[in-house]
């Protein structure tokens, strides 16, 4: 499929606004530069992100940015995919028989030599990615007033949201997207402006965008307070809306439907 450079303008546009970072780098001095202190409460690493997602973790650690480091993630619509790219690239991991949790934490062991603090193995969609991590923090102790958050490019912005609808409003949510990329065509073909180590390919980079912005419209179809009641608010500048129109309009089939298994 060969995209026009206004198609390519636009889903920038939504890859920008779902890759949300609040710091610039994962450093202490970023975190005080922003809030004023040095070091988060929690770092969280989500499962459903590509494989790069255990090399910020690994920086995440080294740069000693949160007191405690968790990864969260069972079973949901972007597992096989990781378990099988896994398995490809680091045939002694037995990956298909690994929750996300576990296949990121055998890679930070592989390849980095380093562990977190607490795995969650059970939740399989961002809604309980959230409300199991929460329950985790209360069963291990541990009292939070600021937290980092990194998930795939396409869902950090859902996953803050779903964050922000549990906690208290003095809760400090940082979002670092685990990468920030762009679609570019280069001769015939589509591809990215630079790489990541388990790379969506970028049909299905398209995909899980174009799925995002329905659901954070705050709707009656949408997960907001106004729809499905999933997620809190989320303002959504008029730029972006436009630009999920002209796509939806132009390549309807590109939106993803939800999975009812992996709702929401």
């Amino acid at each position: 499929m060969t995209f026009t450079q206004t198609d390519l303008n636009d889903f920038n546009l939504l890859g920008k606004f779902c890759s949300q970072r609040d710091i610039t780098e994962l450093t202490s001095q970023s975190l005080n530069n922003k809030y004023g202190f040095p070091q988060a409460d929690v770092y969280v690493l989500f499962g459903g992100s590509i494989l790069y997602g255990v090399d910020i973790l690994a920086k995440a650690i080294q740069n000693k940015i949160a007191k405690k480091y968790i990864i969260v993630g069972g079973y949901g619509h972007t597992t096989a995919t990781l378990q099988q790219t896994v398995q490809n690239a680091y045939p002694d991991i037995p990956a298909k028989n690994m929750q996300e949790a576990e296949i990121f934490a055998a890679l930070l062991k592989k390849r980095f030599g380093l562990e977190v603090d607490f795995l969650e193995t059970a939740s399989t969609n961002c809604g309980n990615n959230i409300t199991y991590l929460l329950e985790l923090l209360k069963d291990k102790q541990i009292d939070f007033h600021s937290i980092i958050l990194s998930q795939d490019a396409t869902m950090q912005k859902r996953m803050a949201a779903c964050l922000q609808k549990y906690v208290a409003s003095d809760v400090t949510i940082i979002n670092y997207a685990v990468y920030q990329t762009n679609l570019v065509m280069k001769q015939t073909h589509l591809a990215f402006d630079q790489k990541f180590l388990g790379l969506w390919q970028p049909e299905r980079y398209q995909n899980l965008l174009m799925g995002e912005i329905p659901r954070l419209r705050d709707d009656k179809t949408g997960y907001g307070p106004n729809g499905k009641g999933f997620i809190a608010h989320v303002d959504i500048p008029w730029e972006i809306l436009s630009a999920y129109e002209r796509l939806h309009q132009k390549y309807p089939d590109l939106t993803r439907p939800g999975d009812p298994k992996y709702l929401f």
